[in-house]
């Protein structure tokens, strides 16, 4: 497998359109465009920060040996975008689609689960005013994917079903929460987050009128 083969395989795994990716590394689109082709080769810079974004070493990229391309195709075997589908449908199925729990996998714990096909998705998590859980995904029984959250209820104001409602239209762009603004009615949602779906962390509110009623911090990424 030759060098352009590896990047455009190792940007779509990871889930970037070639403008995200230009974006990232300060480059034109034209320009992932002509790697990807063959028509020029990245800079040292630029192979460092696509070394360090993807997880993959430098001699991993340039080398085309046959252990090389082993490790490298491993890695690039997950695709993202079948991935996050998965897990919005997870989300929507479970959580905020008042899915049933399932038995409880820890003392007192919550806990939710859905399967399609290949994947394993779960949630659990501990405490109601006050909470902590994680949600995960395997393939094919082995784990690709975490985030862990922690949160609180500040006021009696809050209300769970509006919650609920925000997390089921969890944005592809973002699928870790709720979309960066929900309002309905008197309540509003924001949400920021910082990184991409291989590793990121974000925060989530939720106000009643001018008063914030309940917030919750997340982060997470991939995992092998």
């Amino acid at each position: 497998m030759i060098l352009q083969e590896k990047l455009q395989i190792l940007r779509k795994k990871n889930g970037y359109s070639q403008e995200q990716l230009a974006d990232k590394l300060c480059v034109s689109r034209q320009t992932i465009g002509k790697w990807e082709s063959g028509q020029a080769i990245p800079e040292l810079y630029s192979l460092i920060v696509i070394s360090e974004l993807y997880g993959v070493t430098i001699d991993r990229l340039v080398k085309d040996n046959d252990e090389c391309n082993v490790s490298l195709h491993n890695i690039a075997d997950i695709d993202i975008v079948d991935v996050i589908q998965f897990l919005i449908c997870a989300k929507q199925k479970t959580y905020s689609g008042y899915g049933a729990e399932v038995e409880s996998c820890r003392v007192a714990s919550h806990d939710l689960k859905y399967e399609d096909g290949k994947y394993f998705y779960y949630d659990t998590y501990l405490g109601g005013q006050n909470f902590s859980g994680e949600e995960a995904i395997w393939l094919e029984e082995k784990p690709i994917w975490c985030m862990n959250y922690s949160g609180r209820v500040i006021d009696e104001k809050f209300s769970g079903d509006f919650l609920k409602e925000v997390l089921h239209h969890v944005p592809y762009e973002t699928p870790y929460r709720g979309p960066a603004i929900y309002q309905r009615g008197d309540y509003s949602y924001h949400c920021k987050v910082e990184g991409e779906f291989i590793w990121y962390h974000g925060y989530e509110e939720i106000f009643y009128l001018d008063k914030k009623i309940y917030e919750c911090y997340f982060h997470g990424g991939m995992v092998k």
